[in-house]
This record gives C-alpha cells, sequence and structure tokens, in this order.
C-alpha cells in the first residue's frame, strides 16, 4: 500500500498509509490529520489547502481551472499548493509529502 508523509503545522512529519483511489483530504481524516475540508471534497472551498514538496508537485496532474479559483482564495498561497481534495492516491504517488498551511479560510461561513 502507498504511504505519505503530513507535515504539520508544527512541523511534526506523520507517515501514514494512503490508499490507491482516495485523495489526501479522505487520508487526512482517516488518520486524524487537521485538515478541515468543509465542502467534504467537493471543490467548493480552499479548506483543504496543502503545500506539496517541490520534488513531487511535478509528479501531480495540473490542476483544474475550478481549483485554481479555488486556490485563489486559500490563506498561505505557495506555488506549490493544492487542494488535498484534488490529489488522489497511486501507485505513482507513494511517499507523496505535503505540508498543512499555518492557517485556513473558509470561504463558506465569512
Amino acid at each position: 500500500m502507498p504511504n505519505m508523509t503530513f507535515i504539520e503545522r508544527d512541523g511534526t512529519r506523520r507517515t501514514v498509509d494512503a490508499p490507491s483511489g482516495l485523495s489526501v483530504l479522505e487520508i487526512a481524516h482517516k488518520h486524524g490529520i487537521d485538515i478541515e475540508g468543509a465542502c467534504e471534497g467537493s471543490l467548493a472551498c480552499s479548506t483543504c489547502h496543502v503545500i506539496v514538496d517541490p520534488d513531487w508537485f511535478a509528479k501531480l496532474a495540473a490542476a483544474s481551472e475550478d481549483e485554481e479559483d479555488m486556490l485563489d482564495l486559500a490563506f498561505g498561497l505557495e506555488k506549490t499548493s493544492r487542494l488535498g481534495c484534488q490529489i488522489v492516491m497511486s501507485p505513482a504517488l507513494d511517499g507523496l509529502v505535503v505540508k498543512l498551511p499555518a492557517g485556513v479560510r473558509n470561504a463558506q461561513n465569512g
């Protein structure tokens, strides 16, 4: 089974099982990682914003225009920012590393 590493807000690295076919958001929730995902992965918010390790960023499928629009609302946007709901694990992503941003902006709740 693939695995991935989350770098939490305090710098703690957590490597977890990351089943193929699940999104980074779903994997985070499965393992109690503090990612909100207010819209439950429907691409209607930016609360599952993660910062992808630069070594992994080019290995991801390009972000859709809808994802880019939601990322514009994300707090602490970086060049390798993506929405966790849009990154789906596969064997090719075994070892993926993402960092949680310092905070989130939930546009759904104001």
